[in-house]
């Protein structure tokens, strides 16, 4: 069976690495902190040393990072090990230009294939994940099937292009959400009355978000993505100062910007 590298093992990256091992997928992983690495070897992951070493004789090379900076980082330490027919599958939160700066660089046999996800922790870890794909997914279909469900955008970078659509969305959503729960504090609405109003009204989408117990979305990584949607957008440009305005807050889950979260 053709082997996988897979770098990057934060909140979604080892979930999801979990998924592949559990399927019996030969795996290689590497993380930046080794530690958070570790405890997947005992599912049967080979261990690397260096992004480079990860790739090197790999199929299929998937990368699951925080921001364009350190997949810009990864690249640079992989390329040089990267098998010439390799298939990258770029799955994190990075926006279209970082995709085409990353297809710009592999060499010509290679692939790429954007893969952003949508879900939290919990659904990575059963499999149920929304992924965004740009380009010829018929290379890593079983791999993605362990993941979640596809849907094909087009052409490498339309699913990083689609994914910055629906999760600013969903931010702005969630930041009205808290601001209208404000609101409702200010005007002496009591906020049992109107969550439940909010969660049954045309934002209960939002307000359910708003309200979640589990997701682990940080509100840090929440402003990288508004800030990925570029200038000339007014509501997401206040939305992004109302998220760095509480550094206290940007490690916490998004729906901690909710009034007495």
């Amino acid at each position: 069976m053709d082997e996988t590298a897979f770098i990057g093992l934060g909140r979604m990256g080892l979930p999801m690495a979990r998924r592949l091992l559990a399927a019996d997928l030969p795996l290689t992983v590497w993380n930046r902190t080794r530690a958070k690495a570790e405890p997947l070897a005992a599912m049967g992951a080979r261990i690397a040393d260096s992004p480079a070493e990860a790739v090197r004789g790999a199929a299929t090379v998937v990368t699951m990072v925080s921001d364009p900076a350190a997949l810009r980082e990864v690249a640079d330490a992989a390329l040089p090990g990267l098998p010439p027919d390799a298939v990258w599958l770029e799955m994190s939160s990075v926006g279209p230009e970082a995709v085409a700066e990353l297809a710009g660089r592999l060499p010509a046999g290679a692939a790429l294939i954007d893969a952003p996800v949508l879900g939290s922790v919990d659904r990575a870890a059963e499999g149920r994940l929304r992924i965004l794909a740009g380009g010829e997914t018929a290379p890593v279909d079983g791999l993605l099937a362990h993941l979640g469900a596809v849907t094909r955008c087009g052409p490498v970078g339309s699913g990083a292009a689609l994914k910055l659509v629906v999760i600013n969305a969903m931010i702005g959503g969630v930041a009205v959400v808290a601001d209208a729960l404000a609101l409702a504090e200010r005007l002496g609405v009591p906020a049992g009355t109107a969550e439940r109003e909010l969660r049954s009204g045309p934002l209960a989408g939002a307000a359910e978000r708003a309200f979640h117990p589990t997701a682990d979305y940080p509100v840090a990584l929440a402003a990288k993505d508004v800030a990925l949607a570029g200038d000339g957008l007014p509501v997401l440009e206040g939305v992004h100062r109302a998220l760095t305005a509480r550094p206290d807050l940007a490690e916490r889950d998004l729906s901690a910007i909710r009034p007495g979260a």
